[in-house]
């Protein structure tokens, strides 16, 4: 079986997106409101590598695809972030919402 290579660069281009992503969004998190330099200055290094690599992957993916899973895999790693690193709370109706979130990714996919 061969592997389609511009496939799967699309797929590592969106995983390297998220994770760039979600790293950026953490540090705004450590940088307690841009008081803190390191992480203020990273926030910003973070997301530009994220856009690199949202942009090469609307290269081969509709924008409204690679947006919602760029989005809802983002936003349901920082939920997961928060709720084990930050001692955040999580309940029913949080729960109930990253649920939609991934429902409507799944939605945005058919065609």
């Amino acid at each position: 079986m061969l592997i389609n290579m511009s496939k799967l660069l699309t797929v590592l281009y969106l995983l390297f997106a998220i994770v760039f992503e979600v790293a950026g969004t953490t540090e705004m998190k450590f940088s307690e409101g841009f008081t803190h330099l390191q992480p203020s200055l990273f926030i910003f290094v973070f997301y530009v590598i994220s856009f690199v690599f949202l942009a090469l992957t609307l290269k081969r993916v509709n924008v409204s695809y690679a947006y919602a899973i760029w989005s809802g895999v983002g936003t349901l790693l920082i939920a997961f972030i928060g709720l084990v690193f930050f001692d955040e709370s999580m309940n029913l109706i949080k729960m109930a919402s990253l649920g939609l979130i991934v429902i409507g990714v799944i939605g945005l996919k058919q065609e």
